[in-house]
């Protein structure tokens, strides 16, 4: 997959079949449109290509709510489109000026000067230009005009798209992992860099890495303990993962923590994948630091059968 990270960086295509979104998730809605995306280009010849924003355009446009939290990252998101098999991945740069464009100007000055759009799948509610004023009328009276075709996606798939990605937020602001995952289509992740921490998990006999997500609009789940699977370079190894702020030893900041079975590896500085799979408990303060190893035992173990019940 080629990835663009301005439009202008983009030569025009003779036969580009495109859609437009912001595709956080990547998850099982998303994943219908991509796949009518494909067919319709390996029917007619075309390249698929898919044009999204970063920033989010709710960042820009409301950029007082810091409540905004992705499901993907836009690195995540992109690794997600290329395991799709999308050609090209367009990353506009959303601001006030690209927002502020007509309707008429972002047809022809994007969608066919720019990439060449001879077919674009778009879903009846999708909106763009200044004020949100164009739509799919607009397309369908353009597109004799500039000389493309439009493929509406039904309504129904619309709001499958749109449930889902509430849905998924939801759920995994809720630790309802399992639900949050069968809406996806795959275990939901983080990608971080491995910090140093204080190593209290070591001196208790459970060592953990401890997990810095530098994008701040990445949604993690609220908190407590998950069955794991932890990706080091093209190893894939089980864990149980922990987020919280670890009351027990009167921790302030949120850390996101995993212990990686049967692991002994040097991996301060590395990125890693962690995939949730099963939520095991809520976070809890313990009386002693012998009372919080008891329990990890325990979850250890149900981290184990919960795994091994996937196997």
């Amino acid at each position: 997959m080629k990835i663009y990270h301005n439009i202008e960086e983009f030569v025009p295509l003779k036969n580009a079949v495109v859609t437009i979104g912001t595709f956080d998730g990547v998850h099982v809605g998303h994943r219908k449109i991509i796949s009518r995306v494909k067919e319709l280009a390996a029917n007619t010849g075309g390249e698929t290509v898919l044009l999204t924003f970063f920033p989010h355009p709710r960042m820009i446009l409301h950029p007082e709510d810091e409540n905004i939290k992705l499901i993907n990252t836009m690195p995540e998101k992109a690794g997600l489109l290329e395991e799709m098999g999308v050609a090209h991945l367009i990353i506009t740069p959303f601001s006030r000026d690209f927002s502020n464009q007509s309707a008429e100007e972002y047809i022809r000055d994007v969608l066919v000067n720019r990439i060449g759009t001879k077919t674009i799948v778009i879903g009846y509610d999708h909106r763009f230009g200044k004020d949100r004023q164009g739509g799919l009328a607009d397309l369908l009276r353009l597109a004799p005009v500039y000389g493309f075709q439009v493929v509406e996606i039904p309504e129904q798939d619309i709001h499958d798209v749109a449930v889902s990605s509430t849905r998924i937020r939801a759920a995994l602001l809720e630790d309802h992992i399992e639900e949050a995952n069968e809406f996806l289509g795959y275990p939901f992740f983080v990608t971080g860099t491995v910090v140093r921490g204080d190593q209290i998990g070591r001196q208790i006999g459970y060592p953990t890495a401890n997990i810095v997500v530098s994008e701040r609009y990445k949604l993690v789940p609220s908190g407590g303990i998950f069955a794991v699977r932890v990706m080091v370079g093209d190893q894939v190894y089980d864990g149980m993962g922990y987020i919280g702020t670890r009351p027990t030893i009167n921790g302030l900041t949120r850390n996101i923590e995993v212990n990686i079975f049967d692991f002994d590896q040097d991996i301060y500085n590395h990125k890693i994948r962690v995939e949730f799979l099963n939520y095991i408990r809520g976070d809890m303060k313990f009386d002693s630091l012998d009372g919080l190893k008891a329990q990890i035992a325990l979850d250890r173990l149900e981290a184990m059968r919960l795994l091994a019940a996937r196997s």
